[in-house]
């Protein structure tokens, strides 16, 4: 039986336990676990070392060498996340709908776990603790497909989790990693049906695409983050170089920093060229359409390409248009569905973008990094859902559960 089966069928096992566990036990194994990482964190570092100095001798850029990177004040963190997820309502259980029926039947709704969730990503260490935090809480087994560029950390994480559980009321083998870097062990995850009863995929665009078109588990998307701020006519300078700067330099290498900045013209005559010095100061490459290229002589020439990349890097777009209208079609055209920003003093203007962009989170004069599940209040995050089915932005707690309807009857049958 190949690993990843076998992982499965006991993450399956392991989750008719979880169904029968309290939420007091639930937290107090996630404070275990929080405490274990904090305990072991020199032995996870020198864990993320090999995986750091691997991604170096292979050409692994800065920014994803950022991603993976873990440090004493991240590893405080991630732990600190569990421990949020602790504060928060368990949502399973949670009665939804209570209906009398005429006949006598008392229909009740319920929050369950989904059952078994296989979650497959890429070069972030955090997430292997963010998924299985999320997972436990809401009852839920996980079986983990982390990126080989992280393998060492996580490989590392896990075993520290495990020992933390071996503890607890929570079976270690409701966690689980698949250790197999080759491809084939994502392509037989997706195609575990019986086994797995959801997929989630978390990266960029091109493991996105991946799962969705070859899964036949079903598949919660997260989308790639090609996010725009839009510099309204009426915006104000400082506040518009704040949110600019932050959403694209404060940490590029996250999906849901800024990768186009729009600008209308009568704002970029007056303003583009100073902010542009700020950028360049930031150390971020321009890529400008024609027109921004003539108040931003350095700028490089932006392609319809440039547009539809997420760059997760120290690059940046900027298009300047006539309208709002103009700004929404760029993002329609361009957007990923993720996070979207108009900075204006016009309540007309940001009230026409609230409504009519179409993304999971849409702002009003303030920076698109907030789209996050510490800063919705959700604690750890599994991902950011762009599709519409189920959950969409940042999925927390209630995202991680279905429904189940109980009925109880006193002899009715149906004529």
């Amino acid at each position: 039986m190949s690993e990843v089966r076998s992982k499965a069928e006991r993450a399956g096992a392991a989750a008719a336990v979880l169904n029968r566990l309290s939420t007091d036990e639930k937290n107090q194994a996630l404070l275990r676990m929080a405490e274990a990482l904090r305990q072991k964190q020199d032995e996870i570092i020198a864990a993320n070392v090999e995986d750091l100095e691997r991604g170096r001798q292979q050409g692994t850029s800065s920014s994803l060498l950022d991603r993976l990177a873990l440090n004493p004040q991240r590893i405080d963190a991630i732990a600190a996340g569990l421990e949020q997820i602790v504060e928060l309502p368990d949502p399973v259980g949670d009665e939804l709908e209570n209906i009398e029926r005429p006949n006598g039947l008392r229909i009740r709704k319920y929050r369950v776990p989904l059952g078994v969730i296989g979650i497959i990503y890429e070069a972030r260490p955090n997430v292997t603790v963010d998924a299985a935090g999320l997972c436990l809480k809401t009852g839920n087994a996980v079986v983990l497909r982390g990126g080989s560029s992280a393998l060492s950390s996580n490989r590392k994480i896990v075993e520290v989790l495990h020992g933390a559980l071996a503890t607890t009321a929570i079976p270690p083998e409701a966690l689980q990693l698949i250790e197999d870097p080759n491809r084939s062990s994502v392509d037989e995850m997706l195609k575990l049906n019986g086994l797995l009863d959801v997929v989630i995929p978390r990266g960029g665009s091109s493991l996105i695409r991946t799962v969705v078109e070859n899964a036949t588990v079903p598949v919660i998307e997260t989308g790639a983050g090609i996010c725009h701020t839009y510099l309204d006519e009426t915006a104000d300078p400082v506040m518009a170089e704040e949110i600019s700067i932050n959403a694209k330099v404060q940490r590029p290498s996250v999906c849901n920093s800024m990768e186009t900045l729009i600008v209308h013209q009568a704002y970029a005559k007056q303003h583009l060229l100073a902010l542009a010095g700020t950028f360049k100061e930031a150390g971020v490459e321009l890529r400008g359409d024609e027109e921004t290229r003539r108040i931003v002589d350095w700028a490089l020439p932006v392609t319809e390409e440039d547009y539809a990349t997420e760059y997760n890097d120290y690059i940046l777009n900027v298009k300047i248009v006539e309208s709002i209208d103009e700004a929404m079609q760029h993002i329609a055209a361009y957007g990923t569905k993720h996070s979207e920003c108009i900075v204006t003093a016009d309540q007309h203007h940001a009230e026409r973008f609230l409504q009519e962009v179409d993304a999971a989170a849409v702002y009003h004069n303030a920076s698109t990094r907030f789209t996050d599940g510490f800063e919705f209040g959700f604690g750890a995050e599994i991902g950011i859902s762009t599709q519409k089915l189920h959950a969409r932005g940042p999925m927390g707690l209630p995202a991680l559960t279905s429904t189940k309807y109980i009925i109880h009857g006193n002899g009715q049958i149906r004529g």
